[in-house]
């Protein structure tokens, strides 16, 4: 079968491989320092599902709202804060985003309209909700995005701000990255509807299906998406079809899934298939792809540089933003 060409100038299509190459690179090096004890509690990687942040945010504006799971690197990244920044969080200390407090689970930067971060299970799409109702009162045409597991249609909260956003039409874009296994049980396993377009149709929501491991395919679903919604059309539901490639979490044995099919996703990569279309157009060759990850490799290194040279906060600090000062009489 015949793949179609990559629709975009030279200069997007490689900005697209790129940030996807960051996003592996990135989170590639932190599974290292995990094993290293230097990243502690949680870590929950995203590779094989880069396609999905890269296409998506991309077709975002700098000023609409994001708000992401705690499988959340890649966005904040492409959502525009510094890797330095999301390091330096993942050591704990406070040069990172959160003052180093949240930890891998919970990057935050209000600077960039990143929300979150979030470790509750569809815990963000009731505060894109309110971040969209925000946005209306205001009188204001950004768009409010949240990204979300399947596993968070089981959840209360998903039929909640689903009928609350389609009630009224607020401009919210639902993100889901279906990678088939929630935490570690089959979709079929969990949930009696599977069509998962069908569930978020019931509320009278546009939806659409996408292939989430083609970035183009990504981009473009989301571009159309994101333009329905600032016209007016009210909330949009988008199944990005996806799988990661690495286990739920550092801690999981990943005892649910058979490694053949792990190796079978693989072949659909998202950065190596990609790679492979803009080769045989002509935009790139092995040598351009090289520099690419050299320049990402070294963005890289400096992050970790930073964060080993970051200090944890002072203990004099801890309660800082905890308790209300008292004030004088």
């Amino acid at each position: 079968m015949n793949t179609p060409d990559v629709p975009y100038p030279a200069d997007f299509a490689l900005r697209l491989l790129r940030d996807m190459l960051r996003i592996r690179r990135l989170e590639e090096r932190a599974a290292e320092l995990y094993g290293e004890s230097k990243i502690r509690g949680f870590l929950h990687l995203y590779i094989g599902e880069e396609a999905v942040a890269a296409g998506a945010l991309h077709a975002l504006a700098i000023d609409d709202a994001v708000v992401a799971t705690y499988r959340e690197h890649g966005h904040a990244l492409l959502k525009g804060v510094p890797m330095t920044a999301i390091m330096a969080e993942m050591f704990g200390k406070q040069g990172g985003c959160s003052r180093g407090r949240g930890g891998s689970m919970h990057l935050f930067d209000a600077r960039t309209r990143f929300y979150g971060g979030n470790a509750i299970v569809a815990g963000g799409l009731p505060l894109t909700v309110g971040l969209a109702l925000a946005e209306r009162m205001q009188g204001g045409n950004r768009v409010s995005a949240c990204f979300f597991g399947e596993g968070a249609m089981a959840e209360g909260a998903f039929a909640e701000s689903l009928n609350l956003a389609a009630l009224w039409q607020l401009p919210v874009l639902f993100c889901c990255e279906n990678n088939l296994y929630a935490m570690g049980t089959a979709l079929a396993r969990s949930q009696s509807q599977i069509d998962l377009c069908a569930k978020a149709g019931a509320f009278k929501v546009t939806t659409r299906a996408v292939d989430g491991m083609d970035v183009v395919a990504v981009h473009e679903a989301t571009r159309e998406a994101v333009a329905a919604i600032r016209a007016g059309g009210g909330p949009y539901f988008l199944e990005f079809q996806t799988y990661r490639f690495r286990p739920h979490s550092m801690f999981d044995p990943e005892l649910y899934r058979d490694k053949a099919e792990v190796e079978k996703w693989k072949e659909r990569g998202p950065i190596h298939t990609f790679s492979a279309r803009l080769k045989a157009q002509g935009l790139l060759d092995e040598a351009g792809f090289l520099v690419i990850a050299d320049e990402v490799n070294e963005e890289v290194e400096a992050a970790v540089a930073y964060a080993e040279a970051d200090s944890l906060e002072p203990t004099a600090d801890l309660a800082r933003d905890v308790y209300t000062p008292e004030v004088a009489p």
